[in-house]
């Protein structure tokens, strides 16, 4: 069964094309400066066809989509004969709010789910419905389609892990608690690190770090997301790329007197002005930090320690509450690459007996056992494949 996987955002859409017989990956793609202009990279991954990368007109999602197939199946590029040959289509939906614990077919009810869920993420959720609706213009309703949820793996989070210490009353009506993100890459990665260990995942106490331009720290204890650095939204937890991570809220009214900001100026520069670049002012990515750092930049040695101490504190915290780890796991974009990243923040978890050999360590996006000898506790590099995950759980669906 062959199954198109989507990724919309406001103005984007990723895509990848999957045989699930094997599981292979066909194509992958992203439409890009939808509503702009449009542009489209289109990579097949069958031998003898081109790559497109190229402008084309992209006035909405509908469009993006009816290009895709058209690359999809065009002769020079494409990788099926017939639009017919796709059977489902996973999407990636950011906000599941607590409707949804776990991935679902998609028909009116869900649909209105994913859209009551619109005020907690007001920049996400819309695209992935108008990425859904532009999905069933093209391909047809009897094509069924499947909505993966970045929060559903954390809504096995206990209560006292997700509910915030301010008047009950503003869960009770707003559902304000912590909801957590990046919980298909978490999902994924657990399930691979139980396969390297050999051992059940139900008996695991594994901690997850998702570490690239947006970063979070999951606890798993038996397979299950016990808590998670973030929060209500994806500003909270560990300093990022842009994102400040946790602060003390009393900051928001401070600046807004001190600067004469709105609040909404504030949050703006919370999430697209802070984190790693605000305390640098050099960049968000992590590999000219290092440069800049190695420079002698102070600036940019302070954000990068804020990172590796902001990410060692939450493991410290979730090994204690599990009660012990017995592995960690590095993966995303910093986790699969930074070896630098990696020993300096396992240079902090001596204390709890872990260890990092920093030989082993040198490798860059692969799956491999990182584990000092002597260590109380594993550590892990995975890279993760969120898409895959959308493609299993839409064929499971189906199929049933």
């Amino acid at each position: 069964m062959k199954v198109l996987v989507i990724n919309a955002g406001s103005s984007s859409l990723k895509y990848q094309l999957f045989d699930m017989n094997g599981e292979q990956v066909l194509a992958k793609g992203l439409c890009e400066r939808i509503g702009i202009d449009g542009h489209i990279t289109h990579t097949p991954l069958l031998e003898g066809k081109q790559v497109f990368d190229e402008d084309v007109p992209l006035p909405d999602h509908q469009a993006a989509i009816a290009i895709v197939m058209e690359k999809l199946m065009s002769p020079e590029s494409g990788v099926i004969a017939d639009k017919s040959e796709i059977k489902a289509v996973g999407h990636r939906v950011v906000h599941g709010g607590e409707h949804f614990s776990a991935s679902s077919l998609i028909d009116e009810n869900v649909l209105q789910g994913i859209q009551d869920c619109v005020p907690l993420a007001p920049l996400h959720n819309p695209a992935n419905i108008t990425g859904i609706t532009a999905c069933q213009a093209v391909l047809g309703n009897n094509v069924p389609q499947v909505a993966v949820f970045d929060t559903a793996f954390h809504q096995t989070m206990p209560r006292h892990a997700y509910t915030y210490a301010i008047p009950y009353d503003y869960y009770e009506k707003h559902k304000i608690r912590r909801y957590g993100f990046h919980g298909t890459s978490h999902r994924y990665v657990a399930d691979r690190a139980a396969e390297m260990l050999g051992r059940p995942l139900e008996e695991l106490k594994l901690i997850s770090c998702h570490m690239g331009n947006g970063s979070s720290v999951c606890a798993i204890d038996g397979g299950k997301s016990v808590d998670t650095s973030m929060g209500f939204t994806p500003l909270a937890g560990v300093p990022m790329g842009t994102r400040s991570g946790d602060i003390d809220p009393s900051i928001i009214e401070f600046l807004t007197e001190k600067e004469g900001l709105t609040v909404k100026e504030v949050l703006n520069i919370l999430n697209k002005k802070s984190g790693v670049l605000g305390v640098s002012g050099v960049s968000s990515d992590f590999r000219d930090l290092g440069k800049a750092a190695s420079s002698g930049n102070e600036l940019a040695a302070l954000a990068l320690e804020e990172f590796y101490y902001g990410v060692s504190k939450y493991i410290g915290a979730y090994a204690v509450a599990m009660g012990g780890v017995d592995a960690i796991i590095f993966t995303a974009g910093i986790g699969e690459n930074g070896a630098t990243e990696r020993e300096a923040i396992c240079k902090n978890l001596g204390v709890i007996g872990l260890k990092l050999d920093p030989e082993k360590n040198k490798v860059r996006g692969k799956q491999v056992d990182v584990t000092a000898e002597g260590s109380k506790g594993r550590v892990l590099v995975i890279p993760t494949n969120e898409e895959l995950v959308i493609a299993r759980d839409t064929l499971e669906i189906v199929a049933d």
